[in-house]
């Protein structure tokens, strides 16, 4: 009776063990939330709007209108002097000009073609030919594609106060 008894505690040891063992396993294997790389004020990809969405904003918007919003869109062109601002793509080859909150962060050169999450207020405006020469020298035109510039244009604008950088 007694080898019995030893029996049992050792099987219902071993049982618990086991047991615990299998729960450690199933807790590690919890899917852990995506992170990508922050850079401003600290934002998550909820509610985000797709790029396509974010064109049919623009289309109601005249200028002085803002909207803030939070949007996701392939990076097309970034500042290569500093990372200062970038342009991302919309729907039918539109862009918009991302700038960032008061110059607070600045994205790496080497973003385009990745996709990013924006985060902050839309707006319409017309843009200078001073201001449209200075972004195309920003951004590596030659003198040539420069001197081409010479009407004001009316641009989609963004002042992004957050954005993280989708791997």
């Amino acid at each position: 009776m007694k080898r019995i008894n030893i029996l049992l505690v050792f099987f219902f040891g071993i049982t618990i063990i086991s047991a615990q063992n299998s729960q450690s396993h199933t807790e590690q294997k919890a899917v852990a939330p995506t992170v990508f790389p922050s850079f401003g004020m600290q934002i998550d990809e909820t509610n985000a709007i797709s790029a396509s969405e974010m064109s049919e904003k623009y289309a109601i918007m005249k200028p002085t209108d803002t909207l803030q919003t939070k949007f996701v869109a392939k990076v097309t062109e970034v500042c290569q002097s500093k990372g200062c601002w970038m342009r991302v793509e919309l729907q039918d080859g539109q862009e918009t000009m991302v700038r960032f909150k008061d110059y607070g962060f600045f994205m790496p050169k080497d973003i385009k073609g990745k996709e990013v999450i924006v985060n902050g207020l839309a707006f319409v405006e017309e843009m200078s030919v001073k201001d449209q020469q200075h972004y195309a020298k920003d951004a590596g035109k030659s003198d040539d594609e420069i001197t081409k510039i010479t009407a004001a244009k009316k641009t989609l604008g963004f002042e992004a106060d957050g954005v993280l950088l989708k791997h």
